[in-house]
């Protein structure tokens, strides 16, 4: 089993992920082999909130140049977890607004 720090890679700081925070869901990159209930437990053991859905979205990678060197970034996974009703927020997303 993996720790939550494995999990959970980053958050995801973007003005479409900013909006969701009125709604209680937080953006995350997550690792590629994770699953919902993993991710889950993760953030509610990292951040001490109450969960009540993950929506995953796996992420291709883009093509890029850099001169006449090119290739593709790579894959990743993405990870929408949407808080429970009674549960305060995440403090790390609060600061940010």
């Amino acid at each position: 089993m993996k720790a939550p720090q494995d999990i959970i890679i980053r958050p995801i700081i973007t003005e479409a992920s900013m909006a969701g925070l009125a709604d209680k869901k937080y953006t995350f990159q997550v690792a590629k082999d994770a699953n919902k209930i993993e991710i889950g437990n993760a953030v509610e053991k990292l951040f001490g909130v109450k969960v009540a859905k993950v929506n995953t979205i796996n992420c291709r990678g883009r093509y890029k140049r850099m001169g006449q060197h090119a290739g593709y970034t790579p894959d990743w996974k993405k990870a929408i977890v949407t808080l429970k009703e009674g549960s305060k927020g995440i403090e790390f997303f609060e600061s940010m607004m």
